[in-house]
């Protein structure tokens, strides 16, 4: 285990923040492809796996495919193509100790700040011992920010009226209690996103009765929790042959049906409310199911087996749209001033979007703002030296994008190895100017736009534009030319 001394300033080659599956995967990435590299892995919380072992509540699991979500270099080896969240955090810890990343990782010390010093070249982190409430400064040459997207210690939770009348429980999913005891109990979920898609089908097994109560539908398809192809592929062929062509087809597959919504809208969505209705043939779909915007305007639901639609043709589960007026001591009032009774209520509302888990970055002593950066290949900013943050894909599986990112990093610290370079930063070029934003624009989900002011423009041409394409990625990242007209590279400190 790497040992941080209160009184000495420690340096590293890299350091990477975060030790959720991007944090992971870029210290395999760097053990492997820079392996004379010194790095460390710092982690805020006192265990490994990010979004898989904060979240704990029933049923929770991924909401695409593991063949996508797991790792390029670590095939996946369960039947369950869609699988809960213990299996893809047994899958993590398995990743850290075939790599030896353990004595890599630094528990209990969450970054604070990171300051790039021009004269040295280098960051300066300020890191806080949880533990013991200490701070210490270390510093590295190059930082990669694996710390996802959203606020870890706090999910959203809109401003209901009169909350504290409730005489039960209200949880937010983020911040599920241990030992909640809901056998029997009547449930209210607000919110039809993939968490209350998760939520609910599972709560409904054992409580008396689940309402999803929701503003406005969802869009959900529902998939085999099993691929058989997989399976059969895994019997007859080595694991890395077959997870290799297993994770190509199912990322085509998602990329075109990406593109499929987006070009012909108005049939696919014909498509997905008619799949609805020929599992729930006797309820209101044009209601609960149909909603305002086309598929992938916000992102789609995946619900594995059919078990939401199962849950509501067994009567387990109902779904009410409306709008929430209040609070009451029995449950929720409604505009249409119905009163929703409940034991237990829980908030699936969304997340607090966070850049950089909480981090705030300074050049040279000033602030920086990264609202008011260009975003590089959708990883680096502009103005911003010896800098990566990974972020994945919207339309797709996030390790898709973080494992791009890993490999880009690896071969911009060699090329910078062999050149002689001490720093580099993104620069835009006459004739880039800002475009759209491409969350903005592209998606309509509140939990975007309620943070769009966090995040950087892109431009109007690549490496500037946010692609969310995978196989422009995949070509432009890890075989396209380090040294293009859009980075700076220096042999000197300034």
């Amino acid at each position: 285990m790497e040992h941080l001394d209160q009184n000495t300033e420690s340096h590293y080659d890299v350091i990477i923040v975060g030790a959720g599956i991007s944090g992971i995967g870029a210290g395999r990435y760097l053990q492997q492809k820079c392996p004379k590299k010194r790095f460390l892995i710092i982690e805020g919380r006192k265990k490994i796996g990010g979004t898989w072992d904060l979240f704990r509540f029933p049923g929770i699991r991924s909401d695409s495919d593991m063949f996508t979500l797991g790792y390029a270099f670590k095939p996946w080896e369960d039947r369950k193509a869609i699988a809960d969240g213990a299996s893809i955090l047994s899958y993590l810890k398995e990743t850290v100790k075939e790599n030896s990343l353990l004595k890599k990782i630094k528990f209990n010390h969450k970054v604070l700040t990171a300051s790039w010093d021009s004269t040295k070249a280098q960051w300066i982190i300020e890191v806080k011992d949880t533990s013991n409430d200490t701070t210490i400064n270390i510093s590295c040459s190059f930082l990669f920010m694996g710390t996802g997207y959203y606020n870890y210690d706090q999910g959203y939770t809109p401003d209901f009226k009169s909350v504290n009348n409730f005489k039960g429980i209200v949880v937010h999913p983020q911040k599920w209690p241990e030992n909640l005891e809901y056998e029997n109990k009547k449930i209210i979920v607000i919110g039809s996103g993939a968490t209350a898609a998760t939520i609910v089908p599972e709560l409904a097994k054992k409580a008396e009765h689940v309402v999803m109560l929701q503003r406005s539908p969802t869009y959900y398809f529902s998939t085999p929790d099993e691929d058989k192809f997989a399976n059969f592929l895994k019997k007859i062929l080595p694991s890395k042959i077959s997870y290799s062509i297993i994770r190509t087809r199912n990322v085509f597959f998602q990329q075109l049906l990406y593109r499929i919504c987006r070009k012909y809208p108005k049939y696919i969505k014909r498509k997905l409310i008619d799949q609805v209705r020929e599992v729930l043939p006797n309820y209101d779909v044009k209601k609960h199911f149909t909603p305002k915007y086309y598929p992938w305007e916000q992102r789609m639901c995946l619900i594995p087996n059919g078990d939401l639609f199962e849950s509501i043709r067994l009567k387990k589960t109902s779904i009410v749209t409306d709008h929430i007026d209040s609070f009451t001591d029995r449950g929720i009032l409604l505009q249409s001033n119905v009163e929703l009774e409940a034991d237990i209520i829980i908030t699936a509302t969304g997340l607090n979007l966070q850049q950089f888990g909480g981090v705030q970055l300074y050049l040279d002593n000033k602030p920086i703002n990264p609202a008011e950066t260009m975003t590089y290949k959708s990883m680096m900013f502009s103005g911003i030296p010896n800098f990566v943050n990974s972020f994945g894909y919207i339309n797709a599986s996030w390790t898709l994008k973080a494992d791009l990112t890993c490999e880009y990093v690896c071969r911009l610290i060699n090329y910078m190895d062999k050149k002689g370079y001490k720093y580099c930063f993104p620069q835009i070029p006459l004739g880039v100017k800002e475009d759209k934003d491409w969350l903005a624009t592209e998606f309509s989900s509140g939990y975007i736009h309620r943070s769009i002011d966090l995040f950087p423009k892109q431009g109007n041409r690549s490496p500037w534009i946010n692609t969310q394409n995978y196989f422009k990625d995949f070509f432009g990242i890890k075989y396209g030319r380090i040294d293009d007209d859009s980075i700076h590279f220096s042999l000197q400190q300034r």
